[in-house]
């Protein structure tokens, strides 16, 4: 059971940091510190915006309208440190 805790606490650090990454590099773009047109950022900015995605949408349909500002990753990165620092963690105590 321990090593099916570990493997959850990986994925949930991996995509931590792939958020941060992607959260990271659109502040760079939105303040053209980097430009799209770069082939390197344009194929990083959409192999992450397409593995995260998927995570975002359903959230993004919950959420009202907030026309430019875009509140899913907030939402999604606070349900990742609770779900990787507080649920787990607790859960995993209990089994053993």
């Amino acid at each position: 059971m321990m090593a099916i805790f570990g493997v959850l606490d990986l994925i949930l650090d991996v995509v931590f940091f792939i958020m941060v990454v992607h959260i990271i590099l659109s502040w760079l773009i939105s303040f053209q510190v980097l430009n799209t047109r770069q082939p390197m950022v344009m194929q990083i900015w959409d192999g992450l915006s397409r593995l995260l995605e998927p995570i975002y949408s359903p959230i993004r349909r919950m959420l009202p309208n907030t026309g430019a500002l875009d509140l899913a990753p907030l939402v999604v990165f606070v349900i990742v440190i609770a779900l990787r620092d507080i649920i787990l963690p607790s859960v995993a105590m209990n089994f053993y």
